[in-house]
């Protein structure tokens, strides 16, 4: 009996001792600063010219509740948090019950956040989580409870929304999906609004118009069951296809998106940047964005990709700075808001073959330097055989250049390069460029057989076309708070880790890869498009079974385009094509009415004129110019 008396008097201790707790941080919370709704919310993007491309979670088109369609209204509370207006913040059954349910499925299938708490998190620049952050985020909820009443909290976060598409808040969702007023919704066009939260890529009509319907579905039965609706009219809902507006009152690029997803994705890597937008008062985010670039990138996208599945991703960088100046992550970020150019990874083909020569140069080969170019299998320790073959099966059947051996991209004589070298060179020379990615010295890394991400590949080639200085490329010029009071200043860094020398020589050679001189038994490999330069460039064209690239700068610009299937299925033949028309038009596009240039030939550099194939010397001008460092050309 005294067990049960002191267990009982325990527990009441510890509810007493509880609600003093929670009372006391009541208390605190109501003592402590307010948060500014309107202004601790703010996210401003803007382009290498100062311009405004971009305002997220803070919206200059706040609206007021009663300026909002009590539809929208109802569905939001119905399906989020329908005992919004009779809790403190957080709904003690629900969170019980979503606990019970998620333990019972051992795996969680319901939430248990409130308006409240998903207003709070909204206020976040990511959605990472950890118990100090939890912690944080409950402490920032009672805030807000203790400071504001309901509505003014139902007020922010309607206007904070993520919706999808870039759109934040009611009042710009409206506008650009329904072309609309928040408060002259309709009540299907409400409810379809209301569902998107959940899951903005997969549930707004544009990306996905059915599985947008099958949310405000579950949207409107959440409405039926509390009553806001009848059943005659949930019945008779969503009988008709809705017309899509789809369009915004400010940029329509359709590609824009993606730059400035990954303008955040940089931002949440930068030390100094307050992770809560309410610690910072909001941000403006000054980038290295050129319209003009990213315009040019968005218009050779849409007139060259055909009508189907396969997906393009493409970067447009300033080589001395390093400035990141245009960047597509797919062909319209309305309908797909995957970013290819900073997640996906795929493999690089032929490109990595600059590096590979570049490494031949440094290790004591010249552009002259010959191998037999013939159909072989190589013969490794315990009978292990490799068996690359070139496109189209075409061999030269004798010694070929080492420039002949990259304008016509053969594999042979790459692999046999590699084996020679070491196979740890090339990846010895990746990581010197800059390359994140972490190779395996095997032969197929000669050929591009590994899987890289196209900014991590930028970054590399950057060191390239900078002239052989290590300098990563970024998005992000400055930070400054809403007060003008600057929070981050990009600095400069730049390592020389390239041999000016050897460099030049391969700038060249790559020069040769639409250079008409080179035809013989075999075609350069971007001869297509030679007749739309107008200035001269280092190229580099890349394919596998899955994969299209299209590599190629100058002192003014480096630009990759990449092309192929999410799913891997093989790609059909015309997207070389069109990977190297997207890459000529862009580039061609923006740097018209530009002064053009290319890089200082060093003085230890000579040039003489050479058979393309065989290397030998021909008289000037028959042959084609080939690059030696001084002493290392071959004898006549």
């Amino acid at each position: 009996m005294k067990k049960i008396i002191f267990l009982f008097k325990s527990l009441i201790f510890i509810i007493i001792t509880f609600i003093v707790c929670i009372g006391g941080l009541y208390v605190y919370a109501y003592l402590s600063p307010g948060i500014d709704l309107k202004s601790s919310n703010s996210l401003y993007i803007y382009d290498n010219n100062n311009k405004l491309v971009y305002q997220g979670s803070g919206n200059s088109e706040w609206v007021n509740l009663n300026d909002v369609s009590q539809y929208y209204l109802d569905a939001v509370i119905s399906t989020e948090d329908k005992h919004f207006f009779n809790h403190l913040g957080f709904d003690i059954p629900r969170i019980a019950k979503s606990m019970y349910l998620n333990i019972k499925n051992g795996h969680i299938t319901q939430g248990g956040s409130t308006i409240s708490q998903q207003y709070i998190k909204n206020m976040y620049l990511t959605f990472d989580q950890t118990w100090s952050r939890k912690i944080q985020e409950a402490f920032l909820t009672i805030k807000l409870e203790t400071h504001y009443d309901k509505n003014e909290i139902l007020e922010g976060y309607i206007n904070t929304i993520n919706f999808g598409q870039g759109c934040f808040g009611i009042s710009e969702a409206s506008q650009y999906y329904f072309n609309k007023k928040a408060s002259d919704l309709s009540l299907e066009e409400a409810i379809i609004l209301a569902g998107i939260p959940k899951s903005p890529n997969n549930y707004n009509p544009i990306s996905n118009y059915d599985e947008s319907i099958e949310r405000a579905k579950i949207v409107a039965l959440s409405m039926l069951n509390n009553k806001k609706i009848d059943r005659e009219t949930y019945n008779n809902l969503f009988k008709n296809k809705l017309e899509i507006y789809g369009k915004s009152t400010t940029n329509n690029l359709q590609t824009l998106m993606y730059y400035q997803d990954a303008v955040i994705d940089e931002l949440e890597t930068l030390n100094g940047i307050p992770e809560s937008l309410i610690d910072s008062g909001g941000l403006k985010i000054y980038t290295n964005l050129d319209i003009s670039a990213q315009t040019k990138l968005e218009e050779s996208i849409i007139n060259n990709m055909k009508d189907d599945d396969t997906q393009v991703a493409s970067i447009m960088i300033e080589p001395t700075s390093g400035k990141i100046i245009a960047l597509a992550g797919g062909k319209d970020y309305k309908t797909s808001q995957y970013n290819r150019a900073i997640m996906a990874k795929r493999q690089v083909g032929s490109t990595i073959k600059p590096f590979l020569y570049y490494t031949a140069l440094e290790n004591n080969l010249t552009s002259a330097s010959k191998f037999l170019s013939e159909e072989t299998t190589f013969v490794f320790s315990n009978n292990k055989t490799y068996s690359p073959t070139n496109y189209a099966k075409r061999y030269a059947n004798k010694e070929i250049t080492m420039s002949a051996a990259l304008a016509y991209s053969d594999n042979i004589f790459a692999v046999k390069t590699h084996l020679f070298l070491g196979e740890d060179k090339l990846v010895d020379t990746m990581k010197l460029v800059g390359l994140k990615e972490k190779l395996e010295a095997l032969p197929s890394l000669a050929l591009g057989a590994t899987e890289i991400n196209l900014l991590d590949y930028a970054n590399a080639y950057n060191t390239l076309a900078s002239g052989g200085y290590k300098n990563d490329i970024y998005f992000i010029e400055k930070i400054e708070d809403l007060n003008g009071n600057i929070l981050y200043q990009h600095k400069q860094t730049k390592d020389l880790v390239l041999n000016t020398n050897y460099l030049y020589i391969l700038n060249e050679m790559m020069s040769n890869t639409y250079n008409s001189k080179f035809i013989s038994y075999n075609s350069p490999t971007v001869l297509s498009i030679a007749d739309k330069l107008t200035r001269k460039y280092a190229l580099k064209s890349g394919t596998t079974d899955n994969d299209y690239w299209l590599v190629g700068y100058n002192p003014d610009i480096l630009c990759l385009v990449w092309t192929g299937n999410d799913n891997n299925l093989n790609v059909e033949s015309t997207y070389s094509k069109i990977t190297k028309s997207i890459w000529v038009d862009s580039v061609e596009g923006y740097l018209k009415d530009k002064d053009s240039s290319w890089y200082k030939k060093p003085q230890n550099v000579e040039a003489v004129y050479l058979d393309p194939v065989t290397g030998e010397y021909v008289d000037n001008g028959k042959g084609a110019l080939f690059y030696f460092l001084k002493g290392t050309e071959p004898s006549e």
